[in-house]
């Protein structure tokens, strides 16, 4: 059994059903892979088995993360300081001391680097167990991300999250896989956590809630195993969130203003021979609607928007663009689904994936849409 295999607990884990009937047995594999986690999936065994929903799972992850960094001691780093003290440490800040007058009081100005735990990967990490616990029923696993929270504040951690620069700027070590893997999952959970509800139908707030946060784990999965999969073997490249341009000859003044954007969720390109491009737009829904004469077609819009996808970049002086791929992905709901057409030379694939089926059939079935094969 591979570690991802492992980790999700095939044999035994129930088919969970979102509010729109999609079944989702592995959502351990797709949290895995959309936060990018694949590499540490052998870490994970045994911890989903008890997940009873979305929010609990990604609590359950962090709190084991974070449980398992503190045994080891929280990384530390020096951070810059400034303070007036009674005694010099580091550089004296001497326009504030003069403007102070701090010498007639017998202190100065200081500017110095202090050994610290307060850094920007750690406060992330605390912010995330603080919002966790609110969102999460059982109450054992919400005194935990307390628990661990205030374990983190007597330490020295603050209670601000850090901004996206302060983060950028935290490098962490090749060799600190820990806390590579802490900050990870924090990231994930703050991206994926959405505020309690405090009025309605709490059943109902909380499967529209699970099923905005399925949506999402969806997405960035699909994108996550093709990074973790493709990029970078036999000449592929994988490019989320890919923004694409409109090929405009001309136009008016306010046109660039109100013209929207566009941003596949994944673009798949072989450098030939042959070479490939391929993208990937995933739904998470139900790949058919009713018309007019109550007939079940696939669902207009996305076929139009995959379509200005693709025929957008054609006829620009790429060879692979005039002649990309475009793949609808979906959940299977019901009936499996895989027919395909080529339409002024692109070769439009719409397709589901069981997300109740074992793990190894899901990422066969999401390698052989990239490649091209019938699954």
């Amino acid at each position: 059994m591979t570690p991802l295999g492992a980790a999700v607990a095939e044999a035994e884990a129930p088919v969970w059903r979102s509010h729109v009937g999609i079944p989702v047995r592995n959502l351990w594999l797709l949290l895995m892979y959309a936060a990018d986690l694949a590499a540490f999936g052998d870490r994970f065994d045994g911890l989903a088995d008890e997940a009873a929903d979305l929010p609990e799972l990604l609590a359950r992850l962090l709190a084991w993360v974070v449980e398992r960094r503190l045994r080891k001691n929280l990384s530390r780093a020096y951070e810059p300081r400034a303070a007036v003290l009674n005694r010099v440490r580091g550089r004296i800040d001497w326009l504030r001391t003069e403007a102070g007058q701090l010498l007639n009081r017998g202190e100065v100005a200081c500017r110095f680097e202090d050994l610290t735990c307060d850094t920007p990967r750690n406060r992330l990490v605390r912010v995330a167990l603080e919002r966790m616990g609110p969102q999460v029923r059982d109450r054992d696993l919400a005194r935990r991300c307390r628990s661990l929270a205030r374990q983190l504040e007597e330490q020295g951690v603050g209670p601000a999250r850090p901004s996206r620069s302060e983060l950028a700027r935290d490098q962490i070590a090749r060799h600190d896989a820990e806390d590579r893997l802490m900050v990870k999952v924090a990231e994930l959970a703050l991206d994926l956590v959405l505020p309690s509800e405090t009025e309605g139908d709490d059943r109902t707030t909380r499967l529209e809630r699970d099923e905005k946060l399925l949506r999402r784990i969806f997405e960035r999965a699909v994108a996550g195993f093709y990074r973790c999969e493709l990029q970078g073997r036999d000449g592929w490249t994988v490019s989320p969130q890919k923004a694409l341009s409109w090929a405009v000859a001309d136009q008016s003044d306010g046109m660039a203003y109100w013209l929207p954007g566009m941003n596949a969720d994944v673009v798949l390109q072989k450098v030939g021979p042959p070479g490939r491009r391929v993208v990937v737009e995933t739904k998470f829904a139900d790949a058919l609607s009713r018309n007019a004469f109550d007939k079940e077609v696939f669902k207009s819009g996305h076929l139009y928007q995959l379509y200005a996808y693709l025929q957008t970049q054609a006829g620009q002086g790429h060879d692979l663009a005039d002649a990309a791929e475009g793949v609808l992905l979906y959940p299977a709901v019901n009936c499996r689904i895989d027919e395909w057409a080529v339409i002024q030379k692109h070769r439009i694939r719409i397709a589901t994936v069981d997300l109740a089926a074992s793990s190894a059939d899901i990422r066969g079935r999401l390698l052989g849409l990239a490649l091209g094969g019938a699954v």
